[in-house]
């Protein structure tokens, strides 16, 4: 879905949709995005099929999710630059110390703070798609500063939380380490 919604938001005027018909199938990529990440780890835990690949697979394609739609706000001004920079750093670092783990027979699940920094992306992202939605739409004209200043304060909240949320995994990662694992 990812590469359809980096499609859509780029070229979907190219491509001869109306913004309307963007702005919808937009929000529901976004949702199918966001509702499958919920519900896979949901049905896996409460199946109780937690395997060592879905603890790598999922966390990744969340990512490679999330950062599709990153690109796409950043290319258009809606998220810093310097934030996403932060988050796709975290987030290759976090791949990396899971690949390393990995080749020990370790796999690492997902941590607290990982979850919470994950619901702030989503967060964040529907925000800006929101704001995105406006602007194509013409809509509420007088509102998007407003909300240009609340989804960088989103933004803000989500590289501080990816930050701390690596950080925590470092710790992790060097007890599992040390431990022999």
């Amino acid at each position: 879905m990812a590469p359809v919604f980096f499609v859509v938001y780029m070229w979907g005027g190219s491509l001869g949709l109306p913004a309307g018909a963007a702005v919808a199938i937009l929000w529901a990529l976004f949702a199918l995005i966001e509702l499958s990440d919920l519900l896979d780890g949901w049905a896996a835990r409460s199946m109780k099929t937690v395997s060592s690949f879905g603890k790598l697979f999922d966390p990744f394609a969340d990512v490679f999710a999330r950062l599709t739609y990153f690109v796409c706000f950043a290319f258009t001004g809606i998220m810093p630059l310097w934030i996403f920079l932060i988050i796709i750093y975290r987030e290759f670092c976090q791949l990396f110390l899971r690949q390393l783990l990995a080749e020990r027979g370790v796999a690492m699940g997902a941590r607290k703070g990982g979850k919470t920094k994950a619901v702030f992306y989503m967060v964040s992202g529907a925000a800006s798609l929101f704001l995105w939605s406006l602007r194509s739409l013409g809509a509420l004209p007088g509102t998007h500063e407003g909300i240009a200043v609340a989804v960088f304060a989103l933004y803000c909240v989500s590289a501080a939380l990816s930050v701390g949320s690596f950080v925590d995994y470092l710790v992790q990662f060097k007890k599992i380490t040390a431990a022999g694992g």
